[in-house]
């Protein structure tokens, strides 16, 4: 279980990720809650890397979110 903590962002490609406070991105998994997909969200995500999911978007590793909490701005 990987814990990240960061910021949500929609790409470009309309893609959902996760930029972490060390500048390494992540494509968040479909299936997300739909609590976490808002733009400028600060947040810390406990979930997976998915090595089985293959996206196009070339984001960065893919994230399954188990859980989230928000974080203070």
């Amino acid at each position: 279980m990987l814990t990240v903590e960061g910021t949500i962002w929609r790409s470009h490609l309309d893609r959902w990720t996760l930029i972490s406070r060390q500048g390494k991105d992540y494509e968040i998994h479909k299936g997300a809650p739909q609590g976490l997909l808002q733009m400028g969200l600060k947040v810390r995500v406990k979930g997976e890397i998915r090595e089985d999911v293959f996206s196009l978007a070339g984001i960065g590793p893919i994230l399954e979110v188990k859980s989230f909490e928000l974080l203070e701005p």
